[in-house]
């Protein structure tokens, strides 16, 4: 059976989603980790330059599941196809 547009659409918005949650269930545990090793090591406070740095990637990531939202990554995608078929 083949999918729609909308039904394609709406997996993309599942998955980009999601996508999100996963990076931010890895991202707790390990930061969690980083700054217990931190405080433990006693080598300094290195572990916040981590968690800002991939704190804002994962704000990045937030943005485009949440906002930017697959609509526009699909035209961006077919924008992307035609460009490469020239």
């Amino acid at each position: 059976m083949k999918e729609d547009h909308h039904d394609i659409r709406a997996r993309k918005e599942y998955e980009a989603i999601r996508g999100f949650y996963v990076h931010v269930m890895v991202f707790v545990p390990v930061m969690l980790l980083l700054a217990v090793l931190d405080v433990v090591g006693g080598t300094g406070m290195w572990a916040h330059w981590v968690g800002l740095g991939w704190g804002l990637g994962l704000a990045f990531h937030a943005y485009a599941a949440f906002v930017l939202k697959p609509r526009e990554m699909a035209r961006w995608e077919q924008e992307q196809i035609a460009k490469r078929a020239l």
